[in-house]
């Protein structure tokens, strides 16, 4: 068969099975098991496609209607212009968190820095907010932990792929717990954090394809808000005077976050950025 011929009979399967983007994730799938782009696929449109790849293309198939994101099928997904590898140990990065990058981009580019701006983000997952950071700020030195081994392992490869994996120091423990090994480095200009904000009863009320995400990543407590809490009410230790606070927040959640925050003292008035759609996406706050 043609690869055009199989490429519609991929699309109309798809389709069938109600996956979004048939036509799209086709093309990937079908591209990925000949190890052709999407561009390269179209010029070999009337070229034979091998059983040897129709048979990998099948496996494709049945990952995909089963559920499984394309994202960790393919090995990839772009945020920020970045190309960065996933799988399943890390939440796929979402365009609406490039709104957490460009806050802390004009943060940083409205202070005076004497030194290098030193950031610190929690929760790092697949590195992607830290290495978007450290290659728009020269200067910059970001800290970046995670929970997760498995996490930081792709992270690190994701920064050496970037080539600033110098600017970045991964650190394996839970939020705060690794920065006690950092030596002379902080106070913190910039903490910032996409935390998991799914509170556990709605998790199994989740599309197939977010429940196949690491369920670390998306449980936030039996109401959502237990990262937020153990964020805020640490952050302004680690804080510098005048510096902030900016966290990635679920729809709904603007209120009770911004709750949580006031509630210290330690923050001037929260902020509320909403993302393209309109919706509270970021609060951010900055330390008395």
């Amino acid at each position: 068969m043609k690869v055009i011929e199989v490429l519609n009979q991929t699309m109309q399967c798809l389709k069938e099975h109600s996956v979004d983007n048939p036509r799209l994730d086709a093309e990937l799938l079908l591209g990925k098991s000949m190890g052709l782009s999407r561009e390269d696929l179209y010029i070999h449109l009337h070229s034979r496609v091998k059983k040897a790849e129709r048979e990998a293309l099948g496996d494709l198939i049945r990952r995909r209607i089963s559920g499984e994101p394309l994202q960790y099928i393919s090995g990839h997904q772009e945020f920020w212009s970045v190309d960065f590898k996933v799988d399943p140990h890390v939440l796929i990065p979402r365009p609406e968190t490039e709104l957490l990058v460009e806050e802390t981009l004009s943060i940083l580019s409205a202070r005076p820095f004497t030194t290098a701006p030193l950031v610190l983000e929690l929760g790092t997952g697949s590195g992607a907010i830290a290495i978007s950071l450290a290659r728009e700020v020269k200067d910059i030195f970001v800290v970046a932990t995670d929970i997760s081994t498995e996490a930081l392992l792709l992270a690190r490869e994701n920064a050496l792929r970037a080539d600033v994996l110098r600017k970045i120091a991964f650190l394996n423990g839970d939020l705060f717990g690794p920065i006690r090994n950092l030596g002379d480095k902080g106070p913190f200009d910039v903490i910032l954090s996409n935390p998991p904000y799914i509170a556990r009863p709605e998790i199994g009320r989740l599309p197939r394809e977010v429940k196949s995400e690491p369920v670390i990543a998306l449980d936030g407590g039996e109401d959502g808000l237990s990262f937020y809490r153990r964020i805020v009410s640490r952050a302004p230790s680690y804080l510098q005077r005048g510096g902030w606070l900016l966290l990635e927040i679920g729809q709904g959640q603007g209120f009770e976050v911004s709750h949580l925050i006031g509630e210290g003292r330690a923050f001037l008035e929260p902020q509320l950025l909403p993302d393209l759609a309109g919706i509270d996406r970021i609060v951010k706050a900055q330390k008395r």
